[in-house]
């Protein structure tokens, strides 16, 4: 039996207004898998990127409590439905840090972290969100745009199972008392603000001592372990965190974000000094240090004095 359903409940599925009209106008469908196809179909070739901003801005804030009269307050009520058993036991110092990070994300790409968070955990989300922040803007653009379809596809299929039950599409769903969660995207209230610091916490510079002058154009790499030992035993592995190259005071780019707390660990800043000087004895410097839990706030400065035959760092400030 085919399935007639309006321009607003479209609209609770994706919040952008072209694929709603989109939608209806390829109504009616006679399957959820004939309707999906379609949704699919419109979102990745026939609305624009604007149509894809429109729906990720269609996500409410976490600690926004949305209108009970307006279409995006049945938006943000089945968001809450997603995830509010994801955020159950999400403490409150785990989600300033997440709020942190959302800040730094939409300073980065202008939009705000989209994910299909169904079934995640508050740890899997905030990890999948600083690992997407070092994505080309172009390319978080489109992951982006392929978690708004996850997320829209799983709400075509209540939206279909609500309708086979006669029950309305926008039905609304009782409000979270302690959190207000938005499913399938990650965001930040008004009233959190962006974090104290005004660099991150880990920056570094290199200077070229051979030439008394600072070195320009070294590539640099910041990467965390990821073990239940030392890096000296094994165990486990190097995970990225950023990448950069020193400008002409000597200086690197951010290579992480403006965090107000580090994650206490073993940090390795890598220096492909074979590039910068081919023919010296080291053809890269790794230079590895400790975070300490009483150490998170602190800011780590650790520069590179370098030569064809030697090297020196030291923590400064």
């Amino acid at each position: 039996m085919a399935m007639m359903i309006g321009e607003d409940e479209w609209l609770v599925c994706c919040g952008s207004s072209d694929f709603a009209k989109l939608m209806v106008k390829a109504s009616p469908f006679s399957s959820l898998e004939a309707a999906i196809g379609t949704a699919r179909e419109i979102w990745f070739n026939e609305v624009n990127v604007t149509a894809w901003l429109e729906a990720f801005a269609a996500h409410p804030q976490i600690g926004k409590s949305p209108s009970p009269s307006s279409i995006n307050a049945d938006f943000a009520r089945r968001s809450e439905a997603e995830q509010s058993t994801a955020f159950a036991t999400t403490t409150n110092s785990a989600l300033q840090e997440l709020s942190e990070w959302n800040v730094i994300y939409r300073e980065k790409f202008g939009f705000i972290f989209i994910i299909c968070a169904s079934g995640r955990t508050h740890t899997e989300m905030l990890s999948e969100l600083k690992g997407r922040y070092v994505n080309r803007p172009i390319v978080e653009l489109e992951i982006a745009a392929k978690e708004q379809m996850k997320i829209t596809e799983l709400r075509i299929a209540k939206l279909f199972s609500d309708k086979a039950k006669g029950v309305s599409g926008t039905e609304s769903t009782k409000p979270q008392d302690r959190l207000r969660i938005i499913g399938g995207h990650l965001n930040v209230a008004a009233e959190v603000k962006a974090p104290k610091r005004t660099r991150p916490p880990i920056t570094t510079h290199v200077l070229d001592v051979s030439r008394g002058a600072p070195a320009v154009g070294v590539e640099v790499h910041l990467e965390v372990w990821n073990g239940t030992t030392s890096p000296s035993l094994g165990g486990g592995v190097w995970s990225s965190i950023g990448t950069s190259a020193t400008d002409k005071d000597g200086r690197s780019g951010p290579l992480m974000g403006l965090v107000e707390a580090l994650n206490p660990g073993t940090y390795r800043i890598s220096f492909n000094t074979a590039k910068y000087c081919p023919g010296g004895f080291f053809p890269y410097v790794a230079i590895v240090f400790e975070v300490t839990e009483s150490q998170k706030l602190e800011h780590f400065h650790v520069p590179l004095l370098l030569s064809p035959f030697s090297f020196t760092t030291y923590r400064g400030s």
